[in-house]
């Protein structure tokens, strides 16, 4: 019998080598992609330290988002806005945070072979903040300070980490986890919570540097001059589900650019009318709240809202007359805008001519029982009813300009909305609410209808494209508040159906059918509403 000898195969030492190689290099690019991350976050944590000194608003990372919001295209802020609602400003700054994360790690990379040019990438998120610092109309020197400290010490800090990076992958060692990427490991490690404890820091001590809880806790509301009623208590039909016909002030609608709030202590407020006037005026909040106060129930709206959107509330309002404030200052021949400026460098443009024919405009300093709430303008914000916020509404007010149309074009005008901003009639459908399912027989129908400064003569509900027929309208409370409406649908049959609802103004004119986006003067258009019977 033959012997049979078995050999064992060779194992080729580059193919065994090859995906422990493989390994090897996404490692070291996970690495890599740390040390950048690491020294982003640095720069956010450093920045946050420095803006606790100059404002939170000079934070680098609010600072390109206030500049992002000031570049947006109109379309893509409107699309924003009508998909993200009050959310939006959340995920701009979500966007934001991760495009930075991944530039972050693909600086880490880059530093690994190059560190000079990974420290240049992180340094040139610096450099963008310094510039969107600089590009607001309120902007100082100072302003620039967040973002240049965040450059900086992130440029370092990647350069740093990135060497000791190359020097633990250049040496040989047995182990993945020897002494010098253990190194490595503890320095990126240590920058990350470093940056986290700077972040933190900063913008603990910030919102505590900043905070006016205790001065506006201090202010005491004188009363009134003329206390007015309360609201008609039938001005509310009172079916479940519809709006409470004055909105609590947690639940009143804010739309607006600013990513962090103006804080302003009402100490240190005063608010300037100059411009075309024979006597410019300055008056501090003392002062203010010394002059005659009146009060105003009003329905603000926001010419974002669609068709049937949430962005209309009523709240009852004290403040100063603005139009006796004009009276005052003496409103020169050809004046025909009133510029309202921001703390935070918002322009209103308003219509003189709105302000001037007997509507009562105020300069607002508490709503709804209390002091204006920090995010709806404390310490005084402007009203003017009958228009939309954009061309009436300006919180955290400091300046008015009295100017022409001619002469200076604000904000929302420079984005190509309409200057006047006329409030156009309105009507939703919130009982019962979109896709509900209710049982057959008798059906409550109920919303709101709006035509601020004009009011709501009529609203109509039909069903399933039938004929119109006339709501019950609750009592009138004024012009320049909604008016809430209740309709008995009988005898509704099991399937699926489509409400619409239409208002009339106390003018007669119907609410238009055609379809219009809020761009660039208000949303049009008949709201609707599918519910299934069963």
């Amino acid at each position: 019998m033959q012997d049979v000898t078995t050999e064992t195969p060779t194992p080729n030492p580059a193919i065994a080598a090859a995906p422990r190689s493989r390994r090897s290099r996404a490692a070291r690019a996970a690495a890599a992609a740390g040390t950048g991350l690491a020294a982003a976050a640095a720069a956010v944590g450093i920045g946050e330290l420095a803006a606790a000194l100059t404002g939170p608003d000079s934070a680098p990372v609010i600072a390109v988002g206030s500049a992002a919001i000031d570049l947006t295209p109109t379309p893509l802020k409107e699309y924003a806005v009508r998909t993200f609602g009050t959310a939006d400003k959340p995920v701009l700054l979500g966007g934001i945070y991760l495009t930075m994360t991944a530039l972050a790690a693909l600086a880490g990379v880059l530093a690994a072979r190059r560190p000079a040019l990974g420290g240049a990438v992180v340094a040139s998120f610096g450099a963008v903040g310094v510039w969107a610092a600089l590009s607001r109309s309120t902007a100082t020197p100072a302003d620039a300070l967040p973002s240049a400290a965040a450059g900086v010490v992130g440029a370092a800090a990647m350069v740093v980490l990135a060497r000791l990076l190359r020097t633990a992958t250049a040496v040989p060692a047995p182990e993945p986890a020897g002494p010098s990427r253990r190194a490595v490991l503890s320095a990126t490690g240590g920058t990350v919570a470093l940056a986290a404890l700077s972040g933190f820091g900063g913008r603990t001590y910030a919102d505590s540097r900043y905070d006016v809880s205790a001065a506006r806790d201090a202010v005491r509301l004188p009363a009134p001059a003329v206390r007015l009623a309360p609201p008609p208590a039938a001005a509310h039909p009172g079916v479940p589900g519809l709006a409470p016909f004055r909105t609590p002030n947690a639940d009143f609608y804010r739309v607006d650019t600013a990513l962090t709030l103006p804080r302003i202590d009402p100490r240190d407020w005063s608010l300037r009318l100059h411009g075309l006037v024979d006597h410019p005026v300055t008056i501090g909040f003392d002062e203010l709240l010394r002059r005659p106060l009146q009060e105003l129930d009003y329905t603000l709206t926001c010419v974002s809202n669609e068709v049937g959107g949430p962005y209309a509330s009523t709240a009852r309002w004290l403040g100063v007359s603005l139009p006796d404030l004009l009276r005052q200052a003496g409103v020169r021949s050809g004046a025909d805008q009133l510029v309202g400026r921001s703390k935070d460098g918002m322009t209103i443009g308003t219509p003189l001519d709105a302000l001037l024919d007997g509507r009562e405009a105020l300069l607002a300093v508490a709503m709804n029982g209390e002091v204006l709430p920090v995010a709806h303008g404390f310490p005084c914000r402007s009203l003017v009813p009958g228009l939309y916020g954009y061309t009436s509404a300006t919180k955290w007010l400091v300046d008015l300009e009295v100017t022409t149309f001619a002469a200076y074009d604000p904000y929302w005008v420079k984005r190509g909305w309409d200057r006047t901003g006329t409030v156009r009639t309105a009507s939703r459908i919130e009982v019962p609410a979109a896709f509900a399912r209710v049982p057959a027989g008798d059906v409550t129908v109920a919303g709101s209808a709006w035509a601020t400064h004009r009011g709501i003569a009529a609203v109509e509900v039909r069903v399933d494209g039938g004929p119109w027929a006339e709501a019950r309208l609750a009592t009138d409370a004024g012009p320049d508040l909604w008016r809430q409406w209740s309709y008995d649908w009988t005898g509704a049959r099991p399937g699926t159906h489509r409400i619409e609802v239409r208002a009339t103004d106390a003018g007669g004119a119907v609410q238009p059918e055609a379809r219009a986006a809020p761009f660039p003067a208000g949303a049009t258009g008949w709201h609707s509403t599918v519910v299934t019977v069963t």
